[in-house]
């Protein structure tokens, strides 16, 4: 009977793997193969055959004459900003954001009155576009903005197409986690929720003060939310582009200003110029490194996560 019943279970999966084929699985092995063609022609398909200069150009540096008799290394775009850029918004806003979060869903949790006000206040910013949140954090964060107004001392510019790459990085990193928060607060939130009051009546049988027991009850019982959190957290981090495009200005803006490039940016920008195939060997490295750390996050959560 069940071998019967098997043309059923592929007829109701048939959409599903033809949609998966066609936007998923055949977009992933047609971006592998142009990334390994050299000269390919987006237009015509083709490419003059199989290498990894593709993969060379991102990574590659030159030695340049400084007309003293010296030469100094320039490195590409990808290893001078791309890379140290995205990984500074990951390390940097994952945590943050994680931690600041499951504050406010603790603090949400504990209240009673207008609870469900303050939980739609702050999701608001999850359902507001990206690009509009990132285009008034350019006007906060720019010469004439609220921030420069607040703390002109700190400098003159910010946002605009002369500001340091560290004070950009800076309005980037709060843009990033404050759109990140409403969705982990939603995740930690219906955590909380689930979690026995009985461990928590244990501990306070056993005097145990708010820190301790958030730390041996809350956090433990959490650790799938967290575990989730983390890897999505990560891989969107990893994937970071809307923000930059929604403060700096979308693929070929930053021409002049190329310190605050990300990789995917940097796919973007590269296609934009024509440069398909390196703009696809970039995507390539991307997803193998956000397979790396996903698996090494796995590998260490495996003996952390409580279910």
């Amino acid at each position: 009977m069940e071998k019967k019943n098997d043309w059923r279970a592929w007829l109701y999966l048939a959409p599903v793997i033809i949609l998966l084929s066609v936007f998923t699985f055949y977009p992933l092995i047609s971006t592998i193969v142009i990334a390994f063609t050299s000269d390919y022609k987006y237009l015509t398909q083709s490419g003059s055959g199989f290498d990894i200069s593709n993969f060379a150009e991102i990574f590659a540096s030159k030695q340049v004459d400084n007309g003293d008799g010296t030469f100094s290394t320039v490195y590409s775009d990808v290893v001078k900003y791309a890379i140290p850029n995205t990984l500074i918004i990951v390390f940097v806003t994952v945590p943050l954001s994680i931690i600041v979060s499951l504050m406010i869903a603790v603090g949400l949790n504990s209240i009673k009155a207008f609870k469900k006000i303050f939980q739609t206040i702050f999701f608001m910013p999850y359902v507001t576009n990206a690009i509009a949140v990132g285009m008034v954090f350019a006007v906060i964060f720019n010469d004439n903005g609220l921030w420069n107004y607040v703390f002109r001392s700190m400098g003159t510019h910010w946002i605009d197409q002369g500001a340091p790459a560290s004070k950009a990085m800076v309005a980037l990193c709060i843009y990033s986690v404050w759109h990140a928060l409403p969705y982990k607060i939603l995740i930690f939130l219906s955590g909380l929720q689930n979690i026995d009051k009985q461990y928590y009546q244990a501990a306070s049988v056993d005097a145990a003060g708010k820190f301790k027991t958030f730390m041996n009850v809350t956090v433990p019982l959490l650790s799938p939310q967290i575990l989730y959190i983390m890897i999505t957290s990560f891989i969107g981090s990893f994937k970071e582009y809307s923000s930059i495009v929604g403060l700096f200005g979308g693929p070929g803006t930053l021409k002049n200003y190329r310190n605050m490039y990300t990789v995917v940016y940097y796919i973007y920008d590269s296609i934009a110029a024509k440069q398909v195939q390196v703009g696809c060997a970039a995507a390539v490295m991307l997803f193998i490194v956000i397979l790396i750390f996903t698996g090494i996050q796995f590998i260490v959560s495996s003996k952390r996560v409580h279910y």
